[in-house]
């Protein structure tokens, strides 16, 4: 660990530091009003139900229409797809996705032009044979190209069952 990041912290005046909490959580509360208050909220998040309905019933039309050229799609299990790669599993068949259930979806806006969603959510899908059902979480980055929000990126892993209480 690099010693040099902490040194800011640890000089800090008491003073600053017993106020560190409040100014955290109003600068979160900040964050997740603008969020919500956020002009292009309703817009991005159209954009999502409609890659969720692409991928569950894939055209190449409505696929083509909701991901940005430069997609960088990483699965849970590490693969790694493009856009081309993306559509022609789900158009020939050999990623099926049959449920998308999210638990917790939110979205901040870090620059303009950029929207983050992370969360959470179970799928179930057949991929190359065999069926799957996993609880997701996720970060995508949406961009707006042209004026229209483009899915750019995806990152997830799964999260393990719950463990039976002892």
């Amino acid at each position: 660990m690099n010693d040099k990041c902490l040194t800011p912290i640890f000089h800090l005046s008491s003073a600053i530091h017993s106020s560190m909490p409040r100014f955290l959580l109003a600068f979160l509360f900040a964050l997740t009003c603008s969020a919500a208050e956020h002009p292009e909220l309703a817009r991005v998040t159209a954009a999502n139900d409609a890659r969720v309905a692409a991928m569950l019933a894939p055209t190449r039309e409505k696929l083509e229409a909701v991901l940005s050229p430069d997609l960088r799609y990483t699965h849970s299990n590490g693969q790694i797809d493009s856009k081309a790669t993306l559509i022609d599993s789900l158009l020939d068949g050999s990623a099926k996705y049959t449920k998308y259930h999210f638990h917790e979806c939110s979205f901040t806006f870090p620059a303009p032009g950029i929207a983050l969603m992370a969360g959470r959510f179970d799928v179930k899908a057949v991929v190359k044979g065999n069926a799957a059902e996993s609880t997701i979480s996720f970060l995508a980055v949406w961009r707006l190209e042209q004026g229209e929000w483009k899915f750019l990126a995806w990152q997830s892993c799964k999260i393990p069952p719950t463990a039976p209480a002892k």
